[in-house]
């Protein structure tokens, strides 16, 4: 998979809101966030988040339309990854058990037997590749 790039926490904040909404005019962006920054430096990061190749752009009539480049998964997949060899030195067996053991986390039935599945599926996975 293409590697995601690493994002500020204002590129996040953006992306966040873009992905929330399929896609997002600088207008909607601004409405969204928090503590916005001027329409200026919207624009700016706008443009710096698809120079880094993470947002392209439509024109309809005087407005940009701004659309993530890469699938929610992708950069789901992407950022569990980085978090995991930052956080747990590369073991998802750590990060996983950090998870779990947390105050407050359960899990359904129908959660546990997903778990169940996966795991079942990565298994035969692994095995297939050694023959």
């Amino acid at each position: 998979m293409k590697k995601i790039a690493q994002l500020s926490r204002r590129e996040r904040e953006v992306m966040d809101l873009v992905f929330a909404q399929g896609e997002a005019t600088l207008s909607q962006v601004l409405e969204g966030m928090e503590s916005p920054p001027t329409r200026a430096a919207l624009r700016s990061i706008l443009t710096i988040l698809e120079g880094k190749g993470q947002l392209k752009h439509r024109q309809e009539g005087r407005e940009f339309i701004y659309q993530p480049v890469h699938s929610r998964e992708e950069v789901g997949q992407s950022t569990l990854s980085r978090v995991i060899g930052t956080f747990f030195g590369g073991s998802l067996t750590q990060a996983l058990a950090a998870y779990l053991s947390a105050p407050g986390t359960r899990l359904s039935e129908g959660e546990v037997e997903e778990l169940r599945g996966f795991l079942d599926n990565a298994k035969t996975a692994k095995s297939a590749k050694r023959t």
